[in-house]
């Protein structure tokens, strides 16, 4: 029979993407919807040094500029950008990143290592690999139910 996918053991070093697309906090705020659609994400995450300072997302863009009638070229990074970040560490958990993720309701995660910008880790990243362990578990079930 097959083996789970998901680990217990399992650290976001496994799954957290690289290529996070980061932006200056003068950036403003049209380039940054540019770059949401030119690298197909929903997020930037804003740095100085290499170092996460804030976060600029899609919803950000929706409420904050658009919605209250902000000129998006002249509104820069830094005036919409969550602070507040929630970032864990290579090392930690999956599960004790989830949990995190729940307790604050945020969807998107940097990943920080030694203060600087490693990567990031999204609800989807969590979706993708649950849905890859729910098909593992159909597998083995469907297996097990042809050997009858």
């Amino acid at each position: 029979m097959g083996r789970s996918t998901v680990d217990v053991t399992m650290t976001i070093r496994e799954m957290a993407r690289t290529d996070v697309v980061t932006a200056d906090p003068e950036t403003t705020t049209r380039e940054i919807s540019r770059l949401l659609e030119e690298e197909n994400v929903g997020s930037v995450i804003v740095t100085e040094d290499q170092e996460p300072v804030g976060i600029v997302t899609d919803r950000d863009l929706a409420l904050d500029v658009i919605g209250e009638g902000k000129n998006s070229a002249t509104i820069a990074a830094a005036d919409v950008m969550t602070e507040d970040l929630f970032t864990v560490e290579p090392g930690e958990s999956i599960y004790d990143v989830l949990a995190g993720m729940r307790e604050r309701g945020v969807r998107r995660v940097p990943v920080v290592e030694d203060g600087k910008l490693a990567g990031i880790v999204t609800l989807d990243d969590f979706i993708v690999l649950l849905t890859s362990e729910l098909e593992n578990v159909s597998g083995v079930v469907q297996a097990g139910i042809s050997e009858y």
